[in-house]
């Protein structure tokens, strides 16, 4: 894999997931308690052995840049290689949108890198993926270019590109899919060729009036090249909407999707550094299936919930079925169930707050109730 470059492309659509992504982009949501989302395609990719990593940066880069600052956590912070932020486009004459400008003005640090392959993914993906075995398909399929999918296992929507194939592996159709069903195969943004061919989509796509990568770099010229599919078969989430946000923190609670994704030896996940105390129970606490992470102090009632670094749950609190992002604070007698918290949340003694199963509430950022 030293021969593959690696770009995140951290341009994912946010629009239905605003509630979240309205101040940060989607890749930066905290996720499962102390990770950001953008820490599992980034993990992939250091642990097949890639060393040079392109991070595509979104309008609103901020809290990427304070996340990853300079790439130490990952081990890519080197005097050679390492990590690279390329950043967005902030003016484009033609007015363009999408993502394809980004790679058209930034093909000159694609060119120049010594890799012969480039690994395109999307950072807005849950996984632990080995990109060893995406590229020996690759070889072993002869393909020019070599796209990743999973198979859905239930109803779900978002913007999804649904693939497919013949016998042999190979990429017959791709279409763009609000809605997906049970056995759908879903792209999984993850994209695999030798770098001239990618500079050369990029180029004939943008010169053409194009904006989408998928769209108009690889859709519209399906016919031209052997385009093939690798199934990825473990745990798969796509954080594209709220629900589907809210869903894959629940996820986290079930031993086995928590064994795929964090106890393979060969396979960590890292995430940006932090030191603080442990958890502290109180005797009044009461936890349950949860995932508690270091900092928190717990006098309350906890059940199916995922807590971040430094939440406080006040005496006869109950919390259930919800997200708490950190340094947020609920306090003696409320009730949180199936609820969102973002950051630096506030809940008042004795207040309650609870959303439907299939529908959580969302507080933002900083919000007292």
């Amino acid at each position: 894999m030293k021969t593959v470059m690696g770009l995140i492309n951290l341009h994912e659509d946010g629009s239905l997931i605003r509630e979240l992504a309205e101040k940060r982009a989607v890749e930066s949501i905290p996720f499962g308690g102390r990770l950001r989302i953008i820490d599992f395609t980034l993990s992939g990719m250091v642990n097949a052995g890639i060393l040079n990593v392109g991070v595509m940066l979104p309008d609103q880069d901020r809290s990427i840049l304070d996340h990853l600052r300079s790439g130490k956590d990952w081990d890519l912070a080197r005097r050679r290689d390492g990590m690279y932020y390329i950043p967005a486009v902030k003016v484009d004459k033609e007015a363009r949108s999408g993502d394809l400008k980004n790679f058209y003005y930034n093909l000159d640090f694609i060119e120049h890198s010594k890799q012969k392959y480039v690994l395109l993914t999307s950072g807005s993906f849950i996984y632990n993926v080995d990109f060893n075995k995406t590229l020996a398909f690759h070889h072993e399929h002869e393909a020019e270019i070599t796209l990743a999918y999973y198979t859905a296992k239930e109803e779900s929507t978002g913007r999804n590109a649904v693939l497919k194939t013949d016998d042999g592996g190979r990429v017959t159709d791709i279409a763009e899919k609000s809605v997906v069903y049970d056995g759908t195969k879903i792209c999984m943004g993850i994209y695999f060729m030798e770098k001239h061919l990618f500079v050369n989509l990029v180029r004939h796509a943008y010169e053409r009036g194009g904006q989408d990568f998928l769209v108009d770099a690889i859709m519209r010229r399906l016919n031209d090249y052997k385009i093939c599919a690798y199934e990825h078969q473990g745990y798969v989430a796509h954080i594209a909407t709220t629900g589907a946000y809210y869903q894959a923190n629940m996820d986290m609670l079930k031993p086995e999707v928590w064994g795929e994704l964090f106890l393979n030896p060969q396979r960590p996940i890292y995430t940006k550094a932090y030191d603080s105390v442990p958890v502290q129970y109180k005797e009044t606490a009461k936890v349950k299936n949860s995932l508690i992470a270091n900092g928190c102090i717990i006098q309350g009632e906890v059940e199916n919930s995922v807590l971040f670094r430094g939440v406080k749950i006040g005496k006869g609190a109950k919390i259930k079925n919800s997200i708490i992002m950190q340094k947020s604070e609920v306090k003696e007698g409320a009730v949180v169930e199936n609820s969102i918290c973002d950051k630096n949340v506030t809940i008042s003694e004795g207040k309650w707050l609870k959303g439907a199963e299939n529908y959580p509430y969302i507080l933002e950022k900083g919000a007292v109730i």
